[in-house]
């Protein structure tokens, strides 16, 4: 029964843990990381759950034991019981102070267990780099480092644990020997009778063999209150970004606007200053700039991914923090930057955007997103498995799977961010082509570092250090922007497209 107890209480924790983690806004998980949040679901889980088995079958009989054999001692003789009130605080000190000192040692070793899923979670997600570069010798020693970080800091917590041994040994063996004297003194002078004494070995020995059962869990109870106050801390943790009660449920339109925007990450460096930005309904926006100047930063706060530090992002003219957060997602569909797929089927995959969508709505998706003649090559179409993190299609498959993906939830605004990196060029026209004859409805912000792929932009910023440079089209820029006009030359442009 313990053990259908425990294994119910880690299920539930898990349950509870995991579905607050699905409201955590990227703040929140930038703050514990990925790895850290990992190790609190398994390892932390799994120490509570063992610990929670052995306190109940350990720490509720043995405490009701110790405590009915104390009153069956002294009704057998008072002053002979006064024993144990000598020995056991001297046992209940050096018990905490045992504890208090491996503590620490604990709350360490989670630590490096988050260091070591980190270490296992980038190595086996980037073992075709590891290979190609063949650096299995510097992970491997990255591995050693992070499981012997692990095994110092164990070992620590273990040898100081350990001195329960010893001590509780310490214990029973004085308790004996005073009860023998004491004992021996008293029948001599007619105080006890020897029965009596028999009597208090029994109870003494059902006092000191639960007494050490219980010390036998402290070692166990030490691991889980580290693992305790970690979960504890997840729990507890608010989420930043929260749906508003009665949050609007409609999007009027797809009218973007940034007004004197600014967002730090710290809430001490700026990320982005005073960004304004006003884009009409089924406009299209290209943003282009150096790496790390905010293009990323900046369009994840139109669907509230992070909130601004000042300023205000409106969407159909209200401001984003007045709608549904589920609402506001499903009508600002972004391709980020690193692209996603799950295992399962290429059509399981596209139905995470549209959970009802209809096969011809599948495949029109597809069309807009030039996947669909790939898709039909494959060895089942559209029913054929996807590896995890679709890792038997190639990454410009990939991308434009994840671009159908983002239009099968027909959204007001669609955000690319650098979302067609990995296609050709003609695809990658092909595809601007269809959103701008078939989907001009839609407001399209295209993060890019190809001039090409937003050189037909209704408009276009530059960024750079996080403030908007220069704003205008591409002929207006290539005039005006040297940033704009450098990584135009760079890109060599000069037989393809018209100079301005």
């Amino acid at each position: 029964m313990a053990g259908k107890a425990a294994a119910g209480f880690s299920k539930n924790l898990r349950h509870d843990l995991f579905y607050h983690i699905q409201k955590f806004s990227f703040e929140n998980i930038d703050r514990f990381s990925s790895a850290s949040l990992v190790t609190r679901l398994t390892t932390d889980t799994n120490n509570l759950q063992q610990a929670y088995q052995g306190m109940l079958r350990i720490a509720v009989r043995a405490p009701a034991v110790i405590i009915f054999s104390f009153v069956m001692a002294f009704i057998v003789s008072a002053k002979i019981s006064l024993i144990f009130v000598v020995v056991l605080p001297i046992l209940g000190i050096g018990l905490i102070t045992i504890v208090k000192k491996a503590r620490p040692f604990f709350h360490q070793v989670f630590q490096r267990y988050d260091v070591l899923n980190q270490v296992i979670r980038e190595d086996v997600r980037g073992i075709r780099v590891v290979k190609s570069y063949v650096r299995q010798k510097n992970e491997n020693q990255k591995f050693d480092n992070a499981a012997n970080g692990i095994y110092d800091v164990f070992l620590k917590a273990q040898q100081t644990m350990a001195l329960n041994a010893p001590l509780m040994q310490l214990i029973v063996n004085a308790t004996m020997l005073l009860l023998c004297w004491f004992g021996a003194k008293m029948i001599v002078g007619n105080q006890l009778q020897d029965g009596q004494l028999v009597s208090m070995f029994s109870y003494t020995m059902q006092i000191l063999m639960n007494l050490n059962m219980l010390s036998m869990i402290f070692n166990q109870l030490s691991m889980a209150e580290a693992s305790a106050s970690r979960v504890v801390r997840v729990l507890k943790a608010e989420p930043s970004i929260k749906s508003p009660q009665n949050g609007i449920q409609t999007v009027q339109d797809g009218t973007v606007d940034f007004d004197h925007v600014s967002f730090s990450y710290d809430h001490e460096n700026l990320q982005l200053k005073d960004i304004n930005l006003h884009l009409k309904a089924g406009e299209t926006l290209g943003i282009i700039g150096k790496t790390g100047s905010g293009k990323s930063t900046l369009v994840s706060l139109l669907p509230r991914l992070y909130d601004v530090t000042s300023g205000k992002v409106a969407l159909g003219g209200i401001n984003v923090k007045d709608y549904d957060l589920k609402t506001l997602r499903d009508n600002v569909s972004v391709v980020l930057q690193n692209n996603v797929l799950f295992s399962g089927t290429v059509k399981e995959n596209l139905k995470w955007g549209n959970s009802q969508a209809t096969d011809a709505q599948i495949v029109q998706a597809c069309k807009w997103a030039h996947a669909d003649e790939f898709i039909q090559e494959l060895p089942q179409g559209y029913d054929t498995p996807l590896e995890q993190n679709g890792t038997n299609v190639s990454g410009g498959q990939m991308q434009r799977l994840c671009i159908a993906r983002a239009l099968l939830k027909n959204p007001q605004v669609l955000i690319l961010d650098d979302s067609t990196s990995a296609v050709d060029t003609n695809t990658d026209a092909e595809i601007r082509k269809a959103f701008r004859e078939d989907l001009p409805q839609i407001t399209k912000i295209i993060i890019s570092q190809r001039i090409s792929s937003i050189s037909d932009a209704d408009q276009i910023i530059v960024l750079d250090h996080g403030e908007i440079t220069a704003q205008g089209t591409h002929q207006e820029l290539l005039k005006s922007s040297k940033l704009y006009h450098d990584i135009y030359e760079s890109q060599n442009y000069q037989g393809g497209m018209e100079r301005g």
